[in-house]
């Protein structure tokens, strides 16, 4: 099974971080209200950077890592998707 650690930005600018095996699917969840209660309260969001990970350990190991970056290092991340971007849009 593939792991993504994934990164969405909320209406009020701000960063949320997690991991899935299914990135599209993760963030329509978000925007349908069935995701985490930060998404809940600043959606919709927009998908903007995702990484393949090799594992669910690893997976939740970079998403904690991720999350202790300071704002402009997740902008910089967000600038530079690490999937091809056809991956992270919608169908």
């Amino acid at each position: 099974m593939t792991y993504f650690c994934y990164m969405v930005r909320c209406t009020n600018d701000a960063y949320y971080t997690g991991w899935t095996t299914d990135p599209i699917r993760r963030v329509k969840e978000h925007n349908a209200g069935r995701g985490a209660r930060y998404t809940k309260m600043h959606g919709p969001v927009e998908l903007v950077y995702v990484e393949e990970v090799e594992d669910h350990s690893a997976a939740l190991k970079r998403e904690a890592e991720i999350k202790r970056y300071p704002h402009g290092k997740k902008d910089a991340m967000a600038g530079e998707n690490s999937l091809p971007l056809e991956f992270c849009q919608e169908e």
